[in-house]
């Protein structure tokens, strides 16, 4: 027995908000690589050259904010579009 609240009509979520979903995801994911390669680069700088660590780590925090700037922004549009219905 079913009741008419939990019967539907199949579908799991509206076809807009699914490619939405996708770009959240691909957005995320394309920040985390590019922080972490950031990360993975400044520290090897760092382990070569000690003497300019706090340059370098100075420099890794500014890009690493512009990423992630960058990213909440890229966040935001793939939201805002699926509250536009596409």
């Amino acid at each position: 027995m079913t009741t008419p609240a939990l019967a539907q009509d199949g579908a799991s979520a509206p076809a807009p908000l699914v490619p939405n979903a996708v770009g959240i995801g691909l957005v995320v994911i394309g920040a985390g690589l590019g922080i972490g390669k950031l990360a993975s680069s400044a520290l090897e700088s760092m382990a070569r050259q000690p003497e300019i660590a706090g340059t370098i780590q100075t420099a890794m925090i500014i890009a690493a904010a512009l990423i992630e700037g960058l990213s909440f922004f890229g966040v935001f549009a793939c939201w805002a579009s699926g509250l536009m219905g596409g």
